[in-house]
Protein backbone atom coordinates (compact mmCIF):
# COMPACT_ATOMS: atom_id res chain seq x y z
CA UNK A 1 0.00 0.00 0.00
CA UNK A 2 1.14 3.59 -0.76
CA UNK A 3 3.05 5.53 1.90
CA UNK A 4 3.58 8.65 2.73
CA UNK A 5 6.83 9.28 0.47
CA UNK A 6 4.44 7.76 -2.31
CA UNK A 7 1.63 9.96 -1.65
CA UNK A 8 3.66 12.49 -1.06
CA UNK A 9 4.94 12.50 -4.22
CA UNK A 10 1.71 11.82 -6.17
CA UNK A 11 0.43 15.46 -4.47
CA UNK A 12 3.49 17.55 -5.92
CA UNK A 13 2.55 16.02 -9.00
CA UNK A 14 -0.73 17.27 -8.96
CA UNK A 15 -0.12 20.42 -7.46
CA UNK A 16 2.42 21.56 -10.80
CA UNK A 17 0.00 20.27 -13.34
CA UNK A 18 -3.90 20.30 -12.01
CA UNK A 19 -4.35 23.52 -9.48
CA UNK A 20 -6.34 26.39 -10.87
CA UNK A 21 -8.19 24.18 -13.36
CA UNK A 22 -11.83 24.09 -13.52
CA UNK A 23 -13.55 20.47 -13.59
CA UNK A 24 -15.59 20.70 -16.84
CA UNK A 25 -16.70 17.09 -17.04
CA UNK A 26 -16.70 13.76 -14.73
CA UNK A 27 -16.92 10.29 -15.62
CA UNK A 28 -17.51 7.56 -13.23
CA UNK A 29 -16.71 4.26 -15.28
CA UNK A 30 -17.48 2.10 -12.07
CA UNK A 31 -19.84 2.73 -9.04
CA UNK A 32 -17.50 1.37 -6.52
CA UNK A 33 -15.12 4.07 -6.84
CA UNK A 34 -17.46 6.36 -5.26
CA UNK A 35 -18.88 4.42 -2.89
CA UNK A 36 -18.40 6.21 -0.48
CA UNK A 37 -19.70 9.14 -1.44
CA UNK A 38 -23.65 9.79 -0.09
CA UNK A 39 -26.12 10.22 -3.28
CA UNK A 40 -23.58 7.79 -5.19
CA UNK A 41 -22.75 8.93 -8.35
CA UNK A 42 -24.99 11.86 -9.19
CA UNK A 43 -23.91 12.92 -5.95
CA UNK A 44 -20.20 13.25 -6.77
CA UNK A 45 -20.40 14.42 -10.09
CA UNK A 46 -23.23 16.87 -8.97
CA UNK A 47 -20.63 18.58 -6.16
CA UNK A 48 -17.01 18.16 -8.49
CA UNK A 49 -18.93 19.95 -12.01
CA UNK A 50 -17.92 23.55 -12.04
CA UNK A 51 -15.29 23.67 -9.28
CA UNK A 52 -11.88 24.64 -9.85
CA UNK A 53 -8.91 22.85 -8.02
CA UNK A 54 -6.98 25.10 -5.64
CA UNK A 55 -4.38 23.37 -3.55
CA UNK A 56 -3.12 19.50 -3.34
CA UNK A 57 -2.97 18.54 0.37
CA UNK A 58 -1.51 15.49 2.20
CA UNK A 59 -1.83 14.26 5.57
CA UNK A 60 0.03 11.36 6.34
CA UNK A 61 -1.70 8.55 3.44
CA UNK A 62 -4.20 10.84 2.75
CA UNK A 63 -4.61 12.85 -0.29
CA UNK A 64 -7.22 15.53 -1.34
CA UNK A 65 -7.87 18.39 -3.47
CA UNK A 66 -9.35 21.49 -2.19
CA UNK A 67 -12.82 22.86 -4.11
CA UNK A 68 -13.36 26.44 -5.04
CA UNK A 69 -15.83 28.14 -6.70
CA UNK A 70 -14.79 30.13 -9.85
CA UNK A 71 -17.92 32.10 -10.00
CA UNK A 72 -17.68 33.61 -7.20
CA UNK A 73 -15.90 37.41 -7.28
CA UNK A 74 -13.75 38.47 -4.16
CA UNK A 75 -15.97 40.17 -2.48
CA UNK A 76 -17.93 36.95 -2.23
CA UNK A 77 -15.16 34.98 -1.25
CA UNK A 78 -13.40 31.47 -1.62
CA UNK A 79 -15.69 28.54 -1.28
CA UNK A 80 -13.18 26.22 0.28
CA UNK A 81 -15.41 24.07 2.53
CA UNK A 82 -14.91 21.10 0.24
CA UNK A 83 -12.37 18.72 -1.19
CA UNK A 84 -12.35 15.61 -3.08
CA UNK A 85 -10.65 13.21 -1.23
CA UNK A 86 -8.82 10.84 -2.96
CA UNK A 87 -7.90 7.20 -1.13
CA UNK A 88 -5.44 5.19 -3.22
CA UNK A 89 -6.18 1.94 -1.50
CA UNK A 90 -3.47 -0.55 -2.43
CA UNK A 91 -3.32 -0.13 -5.97
CA UNK A 92 -5.34 3.05 -6.53
CA UNK A 93 -3.07 6.03 -9.15
CA UNK A 94 -3.98 9.50 -9.90
CA UNK A 95 -2.69 9.89 -13.57
CA UNK A 96 -2.38 13.30 -15.94
CA UNK A 97 -2.66 13.54 -19.51
CA UNK A 98 -2.81 15.49 -22.58
CA UNK A 99 -6.63 15.78 -23.54
CA UNK A 100 -5.98 17.40 -26.99
CA UNK A 101 -4.28 13.77 -28.09
CA UNK A 102 -7.28 10.63 -27.52
CA UNK A 103 -6.84 9.95 -23.72
CA UNK A 104 -5.63 6.29 -23.44
CA UNK A 105 -8.24 4.09 -22.42
CA UNK A 106 -6.36 2.02 -19.39
CA UNK A 107 -8.09 -1.45 -18.76
CA UNK A 108 -8.54 -0.22 -14.81
CA UNK A 109 -9.64 3.01 -15.35
CA UNK A 110 -12.51 3.97 -12.60
CA UNK A 111 -13.11 7.74 -13.15
CA UNK A 112 -12.43 10.42 -15.42
CA UNK A 113 -12.24 14.08 -14.58
CA UNK A 114 -12.22 16.59 -17.64
CA UNK A 115 -10.19 19.50 -16.58
CA UNK A 116 -10.44 23.05 -18.97
CA UNK A 117 -7.39 24.29 -20.14
CA UNK A 118 -5.54 27.81 -18.80
CA UNK A 119 -4.22 30.92 -20.29
CA UNK A 120 -0.71 28.49 -20.84
CA UNK A 121 -1.58 25.17 -21.26
CA UNK A 122 -4.64 23.47 -22.53
CA UNK A 123 -7.25 20.69 -21.38
CA UNK A 124 -6.34 17.70 -19.22
CA UNK A 125 -7.72 14.77 -18.18
CA UNK A 126 -7.19 13.02 -14.52
CA UNK A 127 -7.51 9.09 -14.61
CA UNK A 128 -8.39 7.85 -11.39
CA UNK A 129 -6.73 3.82 -11.85
CA UNK A 130 -7.26 1.22 -9.93
CA UNK A 131 -6.78 -2.38 -10.34
CA UNK A 132 -7.71 -4.09 -7.31
CA UNK A 133 -10.51 -1.48 -6.36
CA UNK A 134 -9.83 -0.83 -2.86
CA UNK A 135 -9.13 2.76 -3.81
CA UNK A 136 -11.63 5.62 -3.90
CA UNK A 137 -12.81 9.02 -4.26
CA UNK A 138 -15.45 11.56 -2.59
CA UNK A 139 -16.53 14.85 -2.19
CA UNK A 140 -16.50 15.35 1.16
CA UNK A 141 -17.13 18.44 3.49
CA UNK A 142 -13.59 20.05 5.76
CA UNK A 143 -13.92 20.26 9.20
CA UNK A 144 -11.24 22.74 11.93
CA UNK A 145 -8.35 21.20 12.93
CA UNK A 146 -7.80 20.97 16.66
CA UNK A 147 -4.94 22.94 16.94
CA UNK A 148 -5.60 25.53 14.71
CA UNK A 149 -2.47 24.78 12.34
CA UNK A 150 -2.49 23.74 8.56
CA UNK A 151 -4.52 20.37 7.63
CA UNK A 152 -1.77 19.13 5.68
CA UNK A 153 1.26 19.46 3.28
CA UNK A 154 0.45 21.83 0.33
CA UNK A 155 -2.15 24.26 2.10
CA UNK A 156 -2.53 27.15 4.71
CA UNK A 157 -5.88 26.23 5.11
CA UNK A 158 -6.78 25.34 8.58
CA UNK A 159 -8.97 22.39 7.66
CA UNK A 160 -9.15 18.89 6.65
CA UNK A 161 -11.47 16.21 5.27
CA UNK A 162 -14.17 15.29 7.64
CA UNK A 163 -13.17 12.08 7.43
CA UNK A 164 -9.50 12.47 7.85
CA UNK A 165 -10.41 13.90 11.22
CA UNK A 166 -9.00 11.38 13.47
CA UNK A 167 -5.92 10.94 11.24
CA UNK A 168 -2.64 12.09 13.20
CA UNK A 169 0.18 14.28 11.91
CA UNK A 170 2.62 12.78 10.20
CA UNK A 171 6.65 12.89 10.88
CA UNK A 172 7.36 15.23 8.07
CA UNK A 173 4.31 17.77 9.69
CA UNK A 174 6.13 21.31 10.92
CA UNK A 175 2.97 21.46 13.42
CA UNK A 176 3.26 17.76 14.73
CA UNK A 177 4.39 18.12 18.86
CA UNK A 178 7.35 16.05 18.75
CA UNK A 179 7.64 15.69 22.90
CA UNK A 180 3.92 14.83 23.14
CA UNK A 181 3.80 11.94 20.35
CA UNK A 182 7.10 10.82 22.42
CA UNK A 183 4.87 10.84 25.47
CA UNK A 184 1.53 8.96 23.80
CA UNK A 185 4.19 6.57 22.01
CA UNK A 186 5.52 5.67 25.51
CA UNK A 187 1.82 5.23 26.67
CA UNK A 188 1.07 2.92 24.74
CA UNK A 189 0.41 -0.91 25.92
CA UNK A 190 1.64 -2.42 22.15
CA UNK A 191 4.37 -3.20 20.46
CA UNK A 192 6.63 -0.62 18.93
CA UNK A 193 6.04 -1.09 15.24
CA UNK A 194 1.72 -1.46 16.00
CA UNK A 195 2.18 2.11 17.48
CA UNK A 196 4.57 3.18 14.25
CA UNK A 197 1.64 1.52 12.12
CA UNK A 198 -1.71 3.26 14.67
CA UNK A 199 -2.40 6.49 11.93
CA UNK A 200 -4.30 7.58 14.74
CA UNK A 201 -0.26 7.87 17.01
CA UNK A 202 1.80 9.26 13.63
CA UNK A 203 0.31 8.92 9.85
CA UNK A 204 2.31 8.12 6.79
CA UNK A 205 4.22 5.20 8.17
CA UNK A 206 3.31 1.93 6.68
CA UNK A 207 4.68 -1.59 6.46
CA UNK A 208 7.77 -0.85 4.37
CA UNK A 209 8.98 2.01 6.09
CA UNK A 210 8.33 1.10 9.63
CA UNK A 211 10.64 -2.31 9.53
CA UNK A 212 13.49 0.33 7.81
CA UNK A 213 13.57 2.76 10.59
CA UNK A 214 13.17 -0.24 12.80
CA UNK A 215 16.60 -1.69 11.42
CA UNK A 216 18.09 2.05 12.04
CA UNK A 217 17.27 2.19 15.14
CA UNK A 218 17.98 -1.24 15.80
CA UNK A 219 14.96 -2.16 16.93
CA UNK A 220 13.07 -5.33 17.51
CA UNK A 221 9.24 -5.01 16.16
CA UNK A 222 7.19 -6.87 19.26
CA UNK A 223 9.49 -4.08 21.93
CA UNK A 224 6.79 -3.15 24.04
CA UNK A 225 6.66 0.81 23.69
CA UNK A 226 6.15 1.47 27.46
CA UNK A 227 9.70 -0.03 28.23
CA UNK A 228 11.33 1.95 25.90
CA UNK A 229 13.39 5.43 26.99
CA UNK A 230 12.44 8.20 25.20
CA UNK A 231 15.74 8.92 23.68
CA UNK A 232 15.29 5.67 21.75
CA UNK A 233 11.56 6.45 20.79
CA UNK A 234 12.82 9.72 19.19
CA UNK A 235 15.94 7.90 17.96
CA UNK A 236 13.35 5.92 16.31
CA UNK A 237 11.00 8.77 14.74
CA UNK A 238 14.36 10.08 13.85
CA UNK A 239 15.05 7.41 11.83
CA UNK A 240 11.28 7.19 10.45
CA UNK A 241 11.26 10.01 9.08
CA UNK A 242 15.01 10.34 7.54
CA UNK A 243 14.10 7.15 5.43
CA UNK A 244 11.16 8.38 3.92
CA UNK A 245 12.48 11.67 3.66
CA UNK A 246 15.32 9.66 1.58
CA UNK A 247 12.59 7.60 -0.22
CA UNK A 248 10.68 11.05 -1.39
CA UNK A 249 13.71 12.39 -3.09
CA UNK A 250 13.68 9.68 -5.39
CA UNK A 251 9.84 9.22 -6.26
CA UNK A 252 8.93 6.68 -3.29
CA UNK A 253 9.21 2.95 -3.96
CA UNK A 254 8.25 0.87 -6.50
CA UNK A 255 8.10 -3.12 -6.49
CA UNK A 256 5.60 -2.92 -9.48
CA UNK A 257 3.68 -0.67 -12.23
CA UNK A 258 1.05 -0.20 -9.42
CA UNK A 259 3.54 2.72 -7.60
CA UNK A 260 3.58 5.00 -9.80
CA UNK A 261 3.84 9.37 -10.28
CA UNK A 262 1.06 11.26 -12.34
CA UNK A 263 2.82 11.14 -14.83
CA UNK A 264 3.29 7.38 -14.41
CA UNK A 265 6.58 6.77 -13.63
CA UNK A 266 8.01 4.71 -10.57
CA UNK A 267 10.15 5.55 -7.55
CA UNK A 268 13.77 3.51 -7.26
CA UNK A 269 13.86 3.51 -3.07
CA UNK A 270 12.88 0.03 -3.50
CA UNK A 271 17.38 -0.29 -4.22
CA UNK A 272 18.04 1.21 -1.54
CA UNK A 273 15.88 -1.12 0.95
CA UNK A 274 17.76 -2.03 4.31
CA UNK A 275 15.65 -5.40 5.23
CA UNK A 276 11.93 -4.65 3.66
CA UNK A 277 12.21 -7.26 0.85
CA UNK A 278 15.60 -8.77 1.56
CA UNK A 279 15.00 -12.12 3.38
CA UNK A 280 18.09 -14.30 2.73
CA UNK A 281 20.34 -11.45 1.82
CA UNK A 282 23.23 -10.27 4.31
CA UNK A 283 22.59 -6.78 6.44
CA UNK A 284 24.36 -4.43 4.96
CA UNK A 285 25.80 -3.54 8.46
CA UNK A 286 26.95 -6.58 10.30
CA UNK A 287 26.42 -9.53 7.61
CA UNK A 288 23.55 -11.51 9.45
CA UNK A 289 21.01 -12.94 6.99
CA UNK A 290 17.89 -10.83 6.98
CA UNK A 291 14.83 -13.08 7.85
CA UNK A 292 11.11 -12.69 7.44
CA UNK A 293 8.40 -13.17 10.09
CA UNK A 294 4.65 -13.15 10.14
CA UNK A 295 3.41 -9.88 11.59
CA UNK A 296 -0.45 -8.85 11.64
CA UNK A 297 -1.32 -10.68 8.66
CA UNK A 298 1.65 -9.42 6.47
CA UNK A 299 5.30 -9.58 6.94
CA UNK A 300 7.96 -7.90 9.03
CA UNK A 301 11.62 -7.77 8.06
CA UNK A 302 14.29 -8.08 10.49
CA UNK A 303 17.97 -9.02 10.78
CA UNK A 304 18.36 -11.07 13.68
CA UNK A 305 21.54 -9.78 15.20
CA UNK A 306 21.33 -5.96 14.71
CA UNK A 307 17.59 -6.64 16.21
CA UNK A 308 17.37 -9.17 17.98
CA UNK A 309 13.61 -10.39 20.07
CA UNK A 310 13.72 -8.58 23.20
CA UNK A 311 13.86 -10.85 26.67
CA UNK A 312 12.67 -10.72 30.05
CA UNK A 313 11.38 -7.18 31.01
CA UNK A 314 11.64 -5.73 27.23
CA UNK A 315 9.09 -8.38 25.53
CA UNK A 316 5.53 -8.85 26.72
CA UNK A 317 4.20 -12.34 28.01
CA UNK A 318 2.68 -13.25 24.68
CA UNK A 319 5.62 -12.01 22.86
CA UNK A 320 7.71 -14.07 25.28
CA UNK A 321 6.04 -17.61 24.60
CA UNK A 322 6.91 -17.30 20.77
CA UNK A 323 10.55 -18.71 20.34
CA UNK A 324 13.01 -17.22 17.95
CA UNK A 325 13.60 -19.58 14.97
CA UNK A 326 15.46 -17.40 13.12
CA UNK A 327 19.17 -18.68 12.71
CA UNK A 328 21.90 -16.49 13.98
CA UNK A 329 24.05 -16.38 10.73
CA UNK A 330 27.62 -14.87 9.49
CA UNK A 331 27.63 -13.09 6.43
CA UNK A 332 25.64 -13.97 3.21
CA UNK A 333 27.52 -16.35 0.79
CA UNK A 334 26.37 -16.84 -2.50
Amino acid sequence: MPELPEVETVRDGLARHVLGRRVESVEVRRDSAVRRQEGSVGEFTGRLTGRSLSAAVRRGKFLWLLLDRPDRGPEEGADAGEALLAHLGMSGQLLVRDAVTPPLEHPHLRARLHLAATAHDGPLVLDFVDQRTFGHLTVVDLVPTVDGAPGGHGSAVPAVPEPVAHIARDLLDPALDRPALVARLRGRRTDVKRALLDQTLVSGVGNIYADEALWRARLHYARPTDALRPAAVGALLDAAAAVMTEALRVGGTSFDALYVNVNGASGYFDRSLAVYGQEGRPCTRCGAVVVREPFMNRSSFRCPRCQPRPRGRGVRASAARRPDRTRRTGPFTA
